[in-house]
């Protein structure tokens, strides 16, 4: 494995000295449930499918296999976790084959969504990625008597101590324009609704939770753990507020956002990419929360891959929406 990985890296070096292959757009999915085409889809299958992107470049020192087409669209499949992304997007962004300095980067995958925020289907531009693992733990039979959470800072030693310690990875900020520029550009898409989601979505209360599928800015939270329940999702957006000082709202959570931004952010810093380029879309295929009268380890049984009321229609949602802006950033 070692001498096929090194082979595969000479190889990659002296194709490079020759002419490094120009990108315009690099999609980033997370995960396939099976083969790159043919069968139930996972984040991947739609983008090889629909953009005709036919052509595998072997990938050795990432996780799976790239698929470009001719018109510079690069799809890359991370793997799922913060590691997993971290390391890939790492491998693809020091890989000499590839000349990344112009390209824009869309992270585009399924999520689970916050009611308050967003119905299932709905797509959510985020301008704010914040890491839900980075910070100190008490287990919530422990914590002291008044406190809402038993997670801190990771420099605290009370929930939401201020002032606010450096940030060291728990947030990461893209570009408002950008963002704000692909919100517009696509907020009035239509996207798929189906009478499992407004079945689902009626035994909520939230308003937004009970609306069909939209398009909207709300920002994620990533962490390696899938997390579920109202007292979590309070958690969430509370932590959002802090590690944003106050800017962002949570609307999606997610488990592999903070280590493509981590290794991007040092990309950018050896001019191997442009961070100002980068889109982060999550779209809702669960809620975080059970609704009224479920528990949330009820409602976290029930909850297997692929099986979701909204998982397919969260699927076309990335892709529909996504690719509306990838078309306009291949013209540029």
């Amino acid at each position: 494995m070692l001498r096929a990985i090194v082979t595969a890296f000479l190889l990659a070096t002296a194709l490079a000295a020759e002419k490094p292959i120009p990108v315009k757009v690099v999609v980033v999915a997370m995960f396939e449930r099976g083969a790159d085409t043919g069968d139930q889809p996972g984040e991947l299958q739609y983008w090889v499918e629909r953009n005709h992107l036919g052509r595998v470049i072997p990938f050795p020192q990432g996780y799976h296999d790239l698929r470009m087409n001719r018109d510079g669209v690069l799809a890359v499949l991370t793997g799922v976790g913060t590691a997993k992304s971290a390391s890939t997007i790492m491998a693809l962004g020091m890989d000499p084959r590839f000349d990344l300095t112009k390209a824009y980067w869309l992270v585009a995958g399924i999520a689970g969504i916050n009611p308050e925020r967003a119905s299932l289907g709905s797509a959510a531009w985020a301008e704010w990625v914040v890491d839900g693992d980075l910070a100190r733990e008490i287990d919530a039979r422990e914590i002291p008597a008044g406190w809402p959470t038993g997670y801190l800072p990771l420099r605290g030693s009370r929930p939401y101590e201020q002032p606010k310690p450096p940030n060291e990875g728990e947030v990461y900020h893209l570009d408002a324009a950008l963002v704000d520029w692909a919100y517009r550009l696509t907020e009035k898409v239509k996207l798929e609704d189906s009478a499992a989601m407004r079945a689902a979505r009626l035994a909520y209360e939230e308003a937004n939770a009970r609306r069909p599928p939209f398009v909207l800015k709300g920002d994620t939270v990533s962490s390696g753990t899938f997390w579920h329940g109202k007292l979590l999702n309070r958690w969430a957006i509370d932590w959002v507020k802090y590690q944003t000082g106050g800017k962002g709202e949570f609307a999606t959570t997610a488990m592999e956002d903070t280590g493509t931004m981590q290794s991007l952010t040092l990309l950018a810093k050896a001019g191997r990419v442009d961070l100002k380029r980068v889109l982060v879309l999550r779209t809702a295929s669960n809620f975080d929360m059970p609704p009224p009268g479920v528990s949330a380890a009820e409602n976290l049984a029930r909850m297997k891959l692929g099986s979701y009321s909204a998982y397919l229609p969260a699927l076309e949602a990335a892709w529909k929406v996504g690719n509306v802006v990838v078309e306009e950033l291949v013209r540029k």
